[in-house]
Parts: structure tokens; sequence; C-alpha cells
């Protein structure tokens, strides 16, 4: 078995069984980034392919400091960001003062109550840019001057595209809460 250091080094020679090597221990996990940026699993695909294809051509890049799992993860944020903003003129366009709601902050939701297809769903329910944005800052960590930077929006857009996601998510769970309860699956949630 190869260390991760060989695959690299060997990815850095494009030897084709450390690109292998490399696709197989890293594509589920990518997967998943790229899942959380796109639309379906067929667009989180192509994003994924886009990304290894930018890692093996890139990876002489890596200089060893920081943790390689967080470069690939870079690479593959970054890939999805181009893929969003090349797509962006095609996609459906919606007013987004349709997607504001009140945000009374009293509803908590006990952490196990969803699952993850439950949670996985009502993310992907949100539109392109709400969903991109919220990504970026609560899973990935960036700030919001960040995310500006990277989507070419104003920062002032990030913090409000975010404040509504999270709005759009507090509905959605909420909602989804209601239903479960009137079939009796959360008797003990508040």
């Amino acid at each position: 078995m190869m260390s991760e250091q060989q695959i690299i080094e060997g990815c850095v020679r494009h030897d084709r069984r450390s690109q292998q090597l490399l696709y197989e221990k890293y594509s589920r996990y990518l997967l998943g980034v790229c899942l959380r940026y796109s639309i379906d699993k067929a667009e989180a695909e192509d994003i994924l392919q886009e990304s290894f294809l930018k890692i093996f051509f890139n990876i002489k890049e890596y200089c060893g400091t920081g943790s390689f799992t967080g470069w690939l993860r870079r690479v593959a944020v970054n890939t999805a960001i181009t893929h969003y903003h090349k797509n962006l003129k095609h996609r459906y366009h919606i007013d987004i003062d349709d997607y504001v709601t009140v945000e009374t902050g009293t509803v908590s939701f006990e952490e196990d109550y969803f699952t993850s297809d439950e949670l996985y769903r009502v993310l992907n329910e949100l539109p392109p840019g709400y969903r991109m944005v919220f990504n970026l800052y609560a899973v990935e960590g960036y700030k919001h001057k960040e995310i500006a930077d990277m989507l070419d929006i104003d920062t002032n857009t990030s913090k409000s595209q975010y404040s509504r996601a999270k709005a759009v998510i507090r509905d959605k769970l909420e909602k989804l809460r209601r239903i479960k309860r009137s079939y009796g699956e959360g008797d003990n949630i508040r």
C-alpha cells in the first residue's frame, strides 16, 4: 500500500496508478463537498471530475504545508464556485424577496431530530446564491469578505444572503417538524 506522500509524488509524475489511488481514496469525500454546492448529483459529479482534473494538473503546487485533504477540499470548493459562475446565467432566477421570512429565533430543534437526508434536501432547496453563501460561511468557515471576493458580490450581499438562507432553512425545518409531529414522529420534540 502506498503512503499519501508516495501517491502525491506519483501524481506529480503523472503516474496513472497513483492518480487512480488518489481518486479512490478521496472521491467520496470530495463528492460530498461538491454535493453541497450543486443542484443535483449529476452536477456534483461534473464538478468532481473538473476538480480531479485540476488536482492532477496542479498537484505539484501542493507544497506539503497544511493538510492535503484541506488542499483538495479548497480545489473542489473553488471548482464549484467557478462552475456556479459559469452557469449562473442559465439558472432559474428567483426574486430574492420571495424568500424573505421573519426570523423570530424562537424555534430550536433537537440535534438528532432530522435525518441527514432531510437536512440535505432542505439545503438543496435553497436558491443557488443562498446555498453557495451558506455553505461557504457555515460549512467551509470563510469570512463574508472572502466570500464576497470569491463570488464577486458585495460583503453586505454575502451577509444578507447568509441571513436569509438561515431564515429559509429555519422556516423549512419548522414546517418539516410540524409534518413529522402530525404523523407522531416527534412527540418528545419542543
